[in-house]
């Protein structure tokens, strides 16, 4: 039996832990300068978790350099989330929010995940402290999942992201080489994204915090606010301030990097999946912005506006709010259940199944019908002109049926615990799409999900994982396989 290299996993999640404690002290500064005593958790929070990634670092580390292949890529990056959170959570426990620790992980698996659910009230009256942690941690989940995306998962091959590692060649080395300047332009772009949103919104008349926070949850398609009102709390132009931001997160991070290091705009401007990606964006707009002023009478510019941002919202998985849709009539809400199990772009930080899944089952469909009509004719599933293997077809297939698959167990282990059929399944399509409210009176834009059983705050804390690492990077650790190599 061949184990993965436990040290090295472990090596590098001390390192990855010792990271989260240097961020605790940011939150626990703020808290500081303001006199507020929360401080003092961040402080313990940051000691309880640098002594634990510093032991793992001092137990694991050996002479030689860390071996990260494919099974260890797997353990690595489950237990990432899972430990970070657990760790995460500690501040929020810690503090004077009123949560219990099982409130405070779900907080926590939340904005890692960048799903945007919350189980806190009286958000206007928090410390400055637990706003930035619960800001920070849904922006460094959002680099990190995009990192994942365009790094890790490709190389592992989930769910047709195989296709994506022609962006570095075939030859693993060669991504292993190219890892760090890739991430750094990426990571230049989303840091330079979230100052240019802090600028705007500032500008705009939003606080300076509250800019700050919100340029970090905007970009990351994340969707904590300062406010229980969320962005409705705001003007108009903010909202339209956060539109475009939401927008520009959930493209290909990797596309963009093209276009602003390499000059290559055509990649962005002709890739399949951002165009259907636009054409999705534009027609539900005006679908939703035509209901709100033929059906519900409001004049076209609150329509459109309030449209435009409930629905890039959604379909970015972002989660923030402007008002509560869930009062504008069935049409609507049908179209924005739908949008749940989108999502954004591929290497974005958008959730959801991604457009770019989309992309490669229509094409496949289309194959189908044509080989039906032209029998003798070599035609061939393609996706930006290229043809796609019968690997990716077959993980992109596989993905979507057991995607599907685990939103109808997950919504109907929550109605077991006696909660209603759209609480549930709403509650289980934006776990899994890492969307933020669902649908209804209690987890709608205009509820949250503090009343709902522990119980199920640890189911949808386990959809929100394994939604946000695209399941199968999850579920393959329960496979006897796995551990016999």
């Amino acid at each position: 039996m061949s184990w993965p290299d436990h040290r090295s996993v472990f090596y590098t999640l001390g390192m990855f832990l010792s990271g989260i404690a240097a961020l605790m002290l940011l939150p626990a500064l703020a808290d500081y300068a303001a006199d507020h005593r929360n401080w003092t958790g961040f402080i313990a929070g940051a000691a309880v978790s640098g002594g634990a990634g510093g032991a793992m670092i001092l137990a694991f580390r050996t002479n030689q350099k860390p071996v990260i292949g494919r099974r260890e890529g797997f353990l690595l990056t489950s237990l990432t989330w899972v430990v970070m959170c657990a760790f995460a959570a500690l501040p929020l426990a810690l503090s004077d929010a009123g949560l219990g620790y099982t409130d405070a992980f779900f907080e926590t698996m939340s904005g890692l995940t960048t799903t945007g659910s919350t189980v806190m009230v009286g958000l206007d009256t928090q410390s400055r402290g637990i706003l930035l942690w619960r800001s920070i941690l849904q922006w460094l989940g959002g680099i990190g999942i995009i990192v994942l995306a365009v790094m890790m998962l490709p190389y592992l091959g989930v769910g047709g992201m195989q296709l994506f590692r022609t962006e570095f060649s075939e030859k693993v080395d060669k991504i292993r080489a190219r890892a760090v300047d890739v991430t750094w332009e990426i990571f230049s772009i989303y840091a330079v994204l979230t100052v240019i949103c802090a600028v705007l919104l500032t500008v705009a008349g939003m606080p300076l915090f509250d800019a700050v926070c919100h340029a970090m949850t905007s970009v990351a398609t994340a969707g904590f606010s300062t406010k229980d009102a969320s962005i409705g709390y705001y003007g108009p132009l903010v909202q339209w301030i956060i539109i475009v931001f939401m927008f520009i997160g959930a493209l290909a991070f990797m596309l963009m990097a093209r276009l602003v290091w390499h000059g290559d705009w055509r990649s962005l401007l002709r890739d399949e999946q951002v165009r259907w990606y636009a054409f999705t964006m534009v027609c539900v707009i005006i679908l939703v912005t035509l209901w709100q002023f033929g059906v519900n009478g409001r004049d076209l510019e609150s329509a459109f506006r309030s449209s435009a941002f409930n629905v890039v919202s959604i379909l970015t998985t972002t989660g923030f709010s402007s008002e509560d849709y869930s009062a504008w009539g069935t049409f609507p809400l049908t179209l924005f259940m739908i949008l749940l199990f989108v999502g954004g772009c591929t290497g974005s930080t958008a959730g959801g199944m991604k457009i770019f899944r989309f992309c490669i089952l229509g094409s496949f469909a289309k194959w189908q019908i044509r080989s039906l009509v032209h029998r003798n004719r070599v035609l061939l599933p393609t996706y930006n002109g290229v043809a796609v293997t019968e690997d990716v077809i077959r993980s992109v297939i596989g993905f979507i049926v057991l995607y599907i698959f685990t939103f109808v167990i997950l919504g109907l282990a929550i109605a077991a615990f006696q909660i209603d059929i759209l609480t549930a399944y709403s509650a289980a399509a934006q776990a899994l799409g890492n969307v933020g409210p669902g649908l209804g009176p209690i987890i709608g834009p205009s509820g949250n999900y503090a009343s709902l059983p522990d119980g199920v705050k640890w189911l949808l804390a386990f959809g929100m994982l394994i939604g946000r690492l695209e399941l199968l990077t999850v579920m393959v650790l329960f496979t006897p396989t796995f551990w016999r190599g």
